[in-house]
């Protein structure tokens, strides 16, 4: 399976994860020239950008590839997705890590946002 596959398979895991939570989906891999986010949902008053990592644990969880360049492209691309969509909501990053067995680890709200 490639890795396009593989990362579909991984968000369509992810999606399903987060609406049996309670979350509503807006968007999914929004692109811009920075980058990508992967699932864009609300729940309540906040707007969540989640990042989806998929893949094989048996050395490494799929989430420890999100590093600081990971988390620099997606905050560019959050603030050219909120002058696009301005919000009143507050807002939110997390991450998915979904490993082969579809298993889900979610970590809330991993990044400050501090937009001015």
């Amino acid at each position: 399976m490639n890795n396009i596959l593989k990362g579909r398979k991984g968000e369509d895991i992810a999606v399903r994860y987060l609406k049996d939570k309670g979350y509503k989906i807006l968007r999914r891999n929004y692109r811009t020239r920075f980058g990508e986010i992967d699932i864009i949902a609300k729940r309540k008053k906040k707007l969540i950008f989640v990042e989806v990592k998929y893949g094989n644990s048996k050395y490494h969880f799929p989430y420890e590839r999100v590093g600081r360049s990971k988390i620099l492209r997606l905050m560019r691309t959050i603030s050219v997705y909120l002058l696009e969509n301005p919000t009143e909501d507050s807002l939110q990053v997390d991450v998915l890590s979904v490993d082969e067995n579809g298993d889900v680890l979610h970590f809330e709200d991993v990044v400050e946002i501090d937009l001015l």
